[in-house]
């Protein structure tokens, strides 16, 4: 199954399943149609939200305010809106072309 990416306007929505709690933050792989992300921050006061915006944020090369949680803030499945990227683009920097 290929992982769930989709264009909205200007920007990118990508569908993650989030691992709080790891011993390292990583991007962990591709799980059914999510990207895996480990965070190490816990669940409480929406750190490892935070976590996970400025781990991918790094990864894609952009700034941490593009990155941001569109739905999902409670759920380990969130959607992640990135701003000002297109679907090529983020297949290309998550090397999953």
């Amino acid at each position: 199954m290929s992982l769930q990416i989709e264009q909205d306007g200007d920007d990118v929505l990508l569908w993650i399943k989030a691992v709080p709690g790891a011993s390292r933050d990583q991007i962990a792989g591709v799980i059914g149609d999510r990207l895996k992300v480990r965070i190490s921050a816990p669940p409480e006061d929406g750190k490892a939200n935070k976590a996970i915006c400025k781990l991918l944020a790094k990864a894609l090369g952009v700034k941490n305010a593009q990155v941001s949680i569109e739905s999902g803030q409670t759920n380990p499945e969130k959607i992640i809106r990135i701003a000002g990227v297109t679907t090529n683009d983020l297949r290309r920097r998550l090397s999953l072309e």
